[in-house]
């Protein structure tokens, strides 16, 4: 780990303990004003649920740095072009296969077989490219297809709202310890699937200097 990268982490680990922080104080607070008459409650609680989704956001990308670290040496060219296609809400679908294969699981998209760098990424993802609306596929440090379809998770998502991309990230998720990443081109944010799981990913995070 480069001087870079430890800052980094420790720039996370230490906005985490700031707002966990902010939840004890707040939460103190609610605990000594909750019988006042003008209290409010439910402002209190909405101020500590924004504290942890922050800390939840933080701690994303800290853990994602470390699920993909060993399988790919572009993890720095991955995290600049999600930053990239966040800023400019394009929608994005990105496979980083890790120990199991994913090729069983997904229809074939177009052959690429390229080192894998951001431009090449923010390329393949710009609106109007045929290949933009499925999944690209990272193996190792190169692209190695573009265009894949992913198998839809069945999970029941109650009220909320999931689109097809980030339903198709949490599908292969469930079949594979593949790490899949995503923007959502409506609100430029962005997410990783894990396990059936999808966690928010904070943009401060991603940002490269």
């Amino acid at each position: 780990m480069d001087q870079v990268e430890e800052n980094q982490n420790i720039d996370i680990k230490e906005k985490i303990a700031y707002h966990l922080e902010q939840i004890i104080d707040e939460a103190e607070t609610m605990k000594s004003s909750i019988g006042e008459k003008d209290y409010c409650l439910l402002c209190e609680i909405a101020q500590i649920k924004d504290h942890f989704n922050t800390i939840q956001s933080s701690a994303s990308f800290y853990y994602l740095k470390s699920y993909i670290e060993h399988f790919t040496n572009k993890t720095i060219e991955i995290a600049r072009a999600l930053q990239n296609l966040s800023d400019k809400r394009h929608g994005c679908l990105m496979i980083i296969e890790r120990s199991d294969s994913v090729e069983q699981y997904i229809q074939a998209g177009v052959q690429i077989n390229a080192d894998c760098s951001s431009r090449l990424i923010e390329s393949i993802f710009f609106p109007g490219n045929p290949l933009h609306d499925g999944a690209l596929l990272i193996k190792t440090d190169h692209i190695i297809s573009a265009a894949n379809v992913l198998p839809l998770t069945s999970q029941n998502f109650g009220g909320e709202k999931i689109g097809t991309r980030h339903r198709a990230a949490i599908g292969l998720s469930e079949c594979t310890d593949a790490l899949i990443l995503i923007v959502s081109e409506e609100t430029g944010r962005m997410s990783f699937a894990l396990d059936g799981t999808l966690y928010p990913i904070s943009s401060a995070e991603t940002r490269i200097q």
